[in-house]
């Protein structure tokens, strides 16, 4: 076996080993030679290169999304740590475990002007769930400081730093390990809930005929099926679910907009729940944020064995549980309570579906027929990433069947690497891989295509409405130089020598005939990954989304 000659370089391998850390994304570079030479010299590792840090940071997220598990990042010392940062704040707010293993000059060559030097120690501070700062020699305290940035890794659920010092030369190995790591024993106790502690809430429970379950980002398979039956069959209770929250049953609303933009002053009133509960990460429906703010609930309760973010300035309770463990204590012990709660929803969602289905028949083509005609062809038991901006939003209006799981990063909710992180779960995972996105996200992230592990399966559907879409939904748009330059940022640019450059079959629709005949083309080929472009009118998508809100009554 090979291994790096600089002890601190030994100690983090095998440690990262011992803890069973074992994916590894390394964009190349000098002084990060000691940690590449030890990954890629032990079969126990599965290696990535990834040249840009960007989309590698997104790459590993993408990964860890899948696996639920840590995966590490490698790079130079200097600028190339930043550019992770993206990518790891977007991990720390949607709580998936990162790991990254920074290279850095030591102490007495950073602010005397050396290349390719910054102040790396604590980069990630505002974001960073531990900061191991290292000192260049191995010793039990780095050690100490290796295995605790781990464990929070893996059982706090976000992203970690470790920042390792290395002085030159950097390229030497040696047969034998000359460092004996210390390896600290972690723990992970499951969170459980008592009837003692639930005896309050219970009542309240119990007293309560508006019940409202708001989801938010959610792992598949995540919630009982017992659990979501329950709730289906309670007529004080009313479940809404976004697009990410992977959670499904008939009588739940998983089109939030829709049912509640036509409402009127007195619909929210008498739409106010007494009681929301709410597990999940992050909420894509402003709507339903603006709503639960102005009209607050007399009880939020927010579940998750971690965090609790008081999104609506309502919360009264944190239960620090997982949902299913919450569940299944509370369901069984609550009461039958007579109420209309459930009813009245669900004769507004039988309308606004009546008004949903004539609209989408008679508009011309467009963003909102396109996301209906491709979610409508997704193939069964596949796995859709969604961009963020206008992607996701259009998708919040199309139902979806219950057997494809939906991924979105919504921690920060940028576009940065969407592309990035579709790839990285597309590797981590055996299922069919769609990635639905807009122009704007997707070029910003083209260097996502520089990777050389995409499988041949990947499809991505790019939506081409020539510049930032959603920025004519938002108010205050107006037709001017200015607006479309600084905020749609119209491009007129296309995939297609992208595309090519990259090895991917290219294809393009500009109608509603040709999208469902490329549609089905796409999915019969499996020989390279394949970019599906569909054009659509500038000037009539922001028309056509608007118009649906007001046909709705």
């Amino acid at each position: 076996m090979i291994y790096p000659k600089i002890p601190l370089a030994q100690s983090i391998i095998q440690i990262c080993l011992a803890k069973g850390i074992t994916t590894i994304i390394i964009s190349p570079g000098s002084r990060n030679a000691p940690l590449t030479i030890g990954f890629v010299s032990n079969p126990a590792f599965q290696c990535y290169s990834i040249a840009d840090e960007r989309a590698a940071a997104f790459f590993a997220l993408g990964i860890a999304q899948q696996t639920k598990q840590p995966v590490a990042l490698v790079c130079t010392s200097g600028s190339a740590l930043l550019n992770y940062y993206p990518a790891f704040a977007e991990a720390f707010y949607s709580q998936i475990p990162l790991i990254v293993l920074s290279a850095d000059r030591p102490q007495s060559k950073i602010d005397i002007g050396d290349g390719q030097t910054i102040r790396q120690e604590n980069v990630f501070i505002n974001h960073s769930l531990y900061n191991a700062n290292l000192n260049e020699d191995a010793s039990k305290a780095n050690d100490f400081k290796i295995n605790e940035a781990i464990d929070f890794a893996l059982h706090k659920k976000g992203p970690v730093h470790i920042n390792a010092p290395f002085e030159e030369p950097l390229y030497e190995t040696v047969s034998e390990l000359s460092v004996a790591v210390t390896i600290t024993a972690s723990t992970n106790d499951t969170p459980m809930i008592s009837n003692e502690e639930l005896a309050d809430f219970l009542t309240i429970w119990n007293n309560s005929t508006k019940k409202m379950i708001l989801v938010g980002v959610n792992e598949p398979n995540l919630i009982s099926e017992k659990t979501i039956a329950t709730l289906a069959q309670d007529e004080s209770v009313v479940v809404m679910t976004e697009t990410t929250s992977n959670v499904n049953h008939l009588s739940f609303i998983n089109n939030i907009d829709t049912i509640i933009t036509p409402f009127t002053n007195a619909d929210f009133e008498d739409f106010r729940p007494e009681i929301l509960v709410t597990f999940g990460g992050m909420i894509v429906s402003k709507r339903i944020k603006a709503f639960l703010r102005k009209y607050k609930p007399k009880h939020h309760w927010h579940i998750d064995a971690l965090r609790a973010y008081d999104t609506f300035n309502a919360l009264t309770k944190h239960f620090e549980v997982s949902p299913n463990a919450f569940f299944e204590a509370l369901l069984p012990l609550t009461e039958v309570v007579k109420s209309d709660y459930f009813e009245k929803l669900e004769a507004v969602k039988l309308l606004r579906k009546q008004k949903h289905e004539i609209y989408l028949a008679k508009i011309q083509f467009s963003d909102f027929k396109v996301f209906e005609k491709v979610i409508q062809n997704l193939p069964r038991n596949s796995q859709l990433q969604i961009s963020n901006s206008s992607a996701i939003r259009y998708a919040q209006l199309i139902d979806i069947d219950s057997s494809i799981e939906v991924y979105c990063n919504r921690g920060t909710s940028g576009i940065d690497g969407s592309t990035s992180t579709a790839i990285g779960a597309a590797v981590a995972n055996e299922k069919q891989t769609v990635f639905i996105t807009g122009d704007v996200g997707f070029l910003y992230d083209s260097n996502a295509l520089w990777n050389s592990y995409i499988p041949k399966n990947f499809k991505i559907i790019l939506i081409n409405n020539g510049g930032g879409g959603i920025f004519r939904i938002l108010p205050g748009h107006e037709e001017s130089p200015v607006f479309n330059t600084f905020f749609e940022t119209s491009h007129g640019l296309t995939a297609e020598h992208l595309a090519k450059m990259y090895g991917f079959e290219y294809s393009i629709a500009n109608d509603e005939t040709s999208l469902v005949k490329e549609l089905d083309a796409l999915y019969r080929q499996n020989e390279k990954p394949s970019i599906l472009e569909v054009f659509t009118p500038t000037l009539e998508n922001d028309r056509i989304l608007l118009q649906y809100f007001r046909e709705l009554v």
